[in-house]
């Protein structure tokens, strides 16, 4: 019930957004969600599915905190986030972080392996992507917008989001680093 108010008050916030003239590509405003709950596990186990990485797993991830980046390479305000992202791996080096690209495609052309490939060598991004191709991780979690940014605490819990395109100093980039820092300050059984 919580998570179909959680996807509601979106939706509406993102109605009411583009009726007053900021389209839904702006973003949704980040935020901590009211109840965690566990990230489902990575739904691709095979080497050809992950780029800049073996195949990963939560369990595995367990004692970091992970940023999980939905995007596919035909979305603009996914490229537009990049920047960003790639800015926060940097002023969270060395911290037990990571970065991972969950690439889920639109089109066919954006399931070839060698062109997402391309696109993560043109942007420049050197953390983890799985690629979802049939959307199966997409659906597990339950995300419906490119780009969006989940964040998991040190046991694999969703803990926070934001939905649309995110830039340095942005509400939803200030948001999402702040609560960065809080949850590598948690404890670890917490």
């Amino acid at each position: 019930m919580k998570r179909a108010l959680i996807w509601t008050t979106l939706l509406v916030s993102a109605i009411g957004a583009m009726v007053g003239g900021g389209l839904l590509w702006e973003g949704a405003r980040a935020g901590a969600l009211s109840e965690s709950r566990m990230a489902p596990a990575f739904t691709h186990r095979e080497a050809n599915a992950w780029i800049n990485s073996k195949p990963l797993t939560l369990a595995g991830l367990r004692g970091k905190v992970v940023l999980l980046d939905f995007w596919t390479f035909g979305c603009w305000n996914c490229y537009r986030s990049f920047p960003w992202l790639n800015d926060v791996e940097q002023q969270f080096a060395g911290e037990p972080f990571q970065v991972i690209g969950i690439h889920a495609p639109e089109f066919d052309h954006e399931r070839v392996r060698d062109n997402v490939i391309a696109k993560v060598a043109e942007f420049d991004l050197h953390h983890p992507v799985m690629l979802d191709n049939d959307l199966s991780y997409w659906r597990a979690i339950g995300n419906r917008y490119w780009p969006t940014f989940y964040l998991l605490d040190k046991q694999g819990r969703i803990r926070a989001y934001t939905i649309g395109e995110t830039h340095r100093g942005d509400h939803n980039a200030t948001t999402i680093e702040q609560k960065i820092r809080e949850l590598l300050a948690e404890d670890e059984q917490r």
